[in-house]
Formats: structure tokens, C-alpha cells, sequence
């Protein structure tokens, strides 16, 4: 994320509309604007952190951080927001990029922010015991401070336990951390950029109108693969492409390996991605401008499955609406949190401290969609909700494999008397229904105003004869 992009948004709308919407798994949060993903598997689940983006904003004016998670790469379930730039006192602006890793059973989560000390970017670093949080700042100042150069950090622990952060635009920085996580072990280095290296020298012996090979501009992220070490960043100035670097040592030197994702229209200038192996297969994460309203400040995660090539470069990745196939099924006879979807329309999401994650703001035709429910050989005989309204309330349907698909029950949501005062409510099902189906929870009542709010949602066994 860079902090003079200001005059070069570029405004684009997802341009999924009728049935091609109905497959959409790109982007993955329509609940939000999210950003600058960072992927981390834990305890056989996928977690993703990412920024936000503010609606209608004119700059990078994000306040928060938040996390998603998901077992089958299609439903994905919205944690909030368990860090935002009030966690950290010394800091007033700017919640940019991120990334979270585990060690020795905590999460520590490498943030950028503007510092109220140094009036310039800084690194600092907050702690929880689990991947959702809480989070605190673990050492109540910046980990690095006093330079504009000071963002987007990437962690990795190396096999020999030695753990590394790279960071930096348009420089590229690296340390060295203690076995604490929260210490910087010698000094700040910097990684001498070539055009063997990175595509082209650094920034100040760059002669002005040659052309290079490419340029690294911000966005780095640092992991390794079979001996490996692979360093992938934001390249080419404004717009951005993906490139990345390889190397034998954690520190280089590194060989400029050219373009994953090249330029394309995703309808956002920035790109920032992440890479993470989960369940045999691999995943590249990124950002688009594609939910609508979106754009160069309006951001949102996305993600595509990809296979290295046999000598461990690489293929071309591009982006796409259709995404990630399903890789598991869920259980429709647990609770299902409502923010729980593989897409949605209309609806947001809101925290509170009673309730925790929950659906709000929805209107007559607003949907969630959820993939591959299975619902074994044995129709369910009941559905479930939580759902709470202020005034009008409304009807939530289910309908299996498309908005217009079977309807195999409804429940009317009548005023609960507060937009948080929940009441469960339970409706049997209509036409039986087994097997695996996609299914969407549809909204409807009066229109032009907010029906009701969602907090859960389970199907409901037939009960066994005695």
C-alpha cells in the first residue's frame, strides 16, 4: 500500500449481474471492502487477514483490520475486526497492510501505521492467544519507526527457528527477530536492489526514462517452499502487477524471476497478494476493484487456486470471477453463524460485544448464498434462526441451488422489540431435501426499508422413532 496514490483511483463495478453473479466466488467478503490479504493455516483452518477499505473514500483512509476463515475454500466466516489503529496508542492513521503468524501457541500480528511519535510510518506488532483474537499491542511502541518507507510487513520462521521480517516501499527492508517475536535481533538491513535481483537498480540509481525490467514498488511477501525462499511483491509503479524473486539464503542474494499475475483489469491500481498450500493445493490471494462501488480505494480480497510449475517457479495467474471450488461440505444440522456465506448481496455484516459477528442492513431480495450443504440421505425436518427487528421485520426464505430454486421453508420474523434483542424461530420444511445443494437465505418484505437481522441459522434433524 503505498501513500501517494491519491490522484490515480480508478472506479470499477463488478459487472456480475443475473445468472453469472449466482456462480461469483470473486471476491470472497461482500460485506465489506477488504484488503491486502494475508493468508496463515491453523489447526486444519485457512485464516485470512486483511484491510479495510472505507466506502467512498478518497485515499487509503482504513481504520481496522479484520479476519476470515474457512475449511472448504467456498464459505467463508467473518470474525470482525479484533484490531484496529486504537489498539496501538502511539499511532493515528493509516491501518495498512498486514500479517498474522503463530508461535509457541500465540498469534502475532506485524502491522503498519502512521506513528504520532515519528509523523512518518512505522511497524508495530500486537499479540492474542488465538487466530481471531483478542489482540493487544504487545509492546505498547512501534517495533520500527521513522520512515514513510515503513510498510507492509511480511514475517516468516525459518526451519532452524530463526524469524525473519522483510517490509518497505519503495526500498525493501528486512530484520532479524528474537525467539520473543517482539525484538528486533541486530540492526535493520536493507537488500541492495539490482536488475538481476528485482528487475532494476534502486530507487536513486534508476535513470529516468530507461526502461527496466521491472521495478519493485511495495508489498513483499516472504515465505519458503522446498529449500527455496520466495520474496513476491507489488511491481512496476502505478498500476501494479505481481512479481516476485527467488533465492538460497533468507537474506539473498535473490534472482529476479519475473511476472505471477501481470496486469489485467481488475479495476484497482494496487494489487498485494499472499500465498498459502492448504489441503494439497495451492492458493494465491490478491485484491481487486471489483464489488460494486469499488475501485482503487474500494478494495476486495480475492483468490485462485494454482499448481507450481515442476521446477517450483511460478505459472501466469489471472484474475477471475469464478474463483475457488468447494473442498469440503458443511453441516447443516450444527449452528451455522449467519456470517458464514460464499456470497452474498446487500447485506452487511456488524459486531457487537453481546452477540459478537452478526447479519444486518437487509432489504426485500437481499441473499446469502452458502455452498455445498449436505444434507445427507435423511430430509431435514425443522429450520432455525436467530433473528432480531427494531420495527417491520419480514420473511426469510430458503431455496436450494439458485434464488429461484425450490423453496423448502420460510420463517416470518415479526418486530422482536430491539434490533438486537433476538428471538429464535423455527419452521418446518416445506419439500424434503437431501443430498449436497447450494443454499440461499433470501430476504424479503417491505420494500425500501431494513427488514431484520440474522445471527444464526440450523437445519433440524427428523427425530428418531422410539
Amino acid at each position: 500500500m503505498k501513500h501517494n496514490y491519491a490522484q490515480l483511483a480508478v472506479a470499477a463495478l463488478f459487472g456480475l449481474s443475473g445468472t453469472c453473479q449466482l456462480s461469483a466466488q470473486n471476491p470472497i467478503v461482500q460485506t465489506c471492502y477488504t484488503t491486502d490479504p494475508a493468508p496463515m493455516v491453523h489447526n486444519d483452518t485457512l485464516y485470512v487477514y486483511t484491510g479495510r477499505d472505507e466506502a467512498n473514500a478518497d485515499f487509503f483512509w482504513m481504520q481496522e483490520w479484520r479476519v476470515y476463515s474457512t475449511t472448504d475454500m467456498a464459505n467463508w466466516t467473518d470474525h470482525g475486526s479484533p484490531l484496529a489503529i486504537e489498539t496501538f496508542s502511539w499511532a493515528d492513521d493509516r491501518a495498512w497492510a498486514a500479517q498474522c503468524i503463530e508461535r509457541n501457541g500465540k498469534f502475532y500480528w506485524y502491522v503498519c501505521l502512521h506513528s504520532k511519535l515519528s509523523n512518518a510510518m512505522a511497524i508495530g506488532v500486537a499479540v492474542g492467544d488465538s487466530p481471531t483474537g483478542p489482540f493487544k499491542d504487545a509492546i505498547g511502541k512501534p517495533l520500527c519507526d521513522g520512515s514513510w518507507d515503513y510498510i507492509d510487513p511480511t514475517v516468516f520462521i525459518d526451519d532452524d527457528g530463526q524469524a525473519y521480517l522483510y517490509w518497505g516501499n519503495p526500498h525493501i527492508y528486512y530484520a532479524r527477530l528474537n525467539d520473543d517475536m517482539i525484538s528486533i535481533k541486530g540492526e535493520v538491513g536493507r537488500i541492495e536492489q539490482t536488475e538481476e535481483s528485482f528487475g532494476a537498480p534502486n530507487p536513486e540509481k534508476r535513470v529516468k526514462g530507461q526502461k527496466y525490467k521491472d521495478t519493485y514498488t511495495e508489498g513483499p511477501w516472504f515465505y519458503k517452499r522446498n529449500n527455496k525462499y520466495y520474496l513476491l511483491y507489488a511491481a512496476g509503479g502505478v498500476p501494479e502487477h505481481i512479481a516476485y524473486s527467488m533465492s538460497d539464503h533468507p537474506l539473498g542474494p535473490w534472482k529476479y524471476m519475473g511476472n505471477i499475475m501481470p496486469l489485467q483489469d481488475t479495476g484497482s491500481f494496487t494489487n498485494h497478494c499472499g500465498v498459502i498450500d492448504y489441503k494439497g493445493q495451492s492458493y494465491f490471494f490478491y485484491h481487486t476493484g471489483k464489488l460494486p462501488g469499488g475501485g482503487g480505494f474500494g478494495r476486495s480480497v480475492a483468490v485462485e487456486p494454482f499448481t507450481y510449475n515442476p521446477d517450483g517457479t511460478f505459472p501466469l495467474i489471472n484474475a477471475t470471477a469464478e474463483g475457488v471450488r468447494p473442498i469440503g461440505t458443511l453441516n447443516p444440522y450444527n449452528r451455522v453463524e449467519a456470517e458464514t456465506m460464499a456470497f452474498s448481496k446487500g447485506i452487511e455484516a456488524e459486531w457487537s460485544e453481546n452477540t459478537g459477528v452478526y447479519i444486518s442492513n437487509t432489504h426485500t431480495e437481499d441473499y446469502i448464498k452458502v455452498r455445498e450443504v449436505d444434507f445427507g440421505s435423511i430430509s431435514p425436518a425443522s429450520f432455525s434462526i436467530s433473528a432480531a427487528s427494531g420495527r417491520r421485520g419480514g420473511t426469510l426464505e430458503i431455496h436450494t441451488d439458485s434464488i429461484k430454486g425450490e423453496k423448502i421453508a420460510e420463517i416470518p420474523v415479526p418486530c422482536t422489540g430491539g434490533w438486537e434483542k433476538w428471538l429464535t424461530l423455527k419452521a418446518d420444511i416445506k419439500i424434503p431435501v437431501t443430498g449436497k445443494h447450494d443454499i440461499y437465505l433470501v430476504f424479503k418484505g417491505r420494500k425500501g426499508c431494513k427488514l431484520f437481522n440474522l445471527d444464526w441459522w440450523k437445519f433440524d434433524r427428523q427425530k428418531k422413532e422410539i
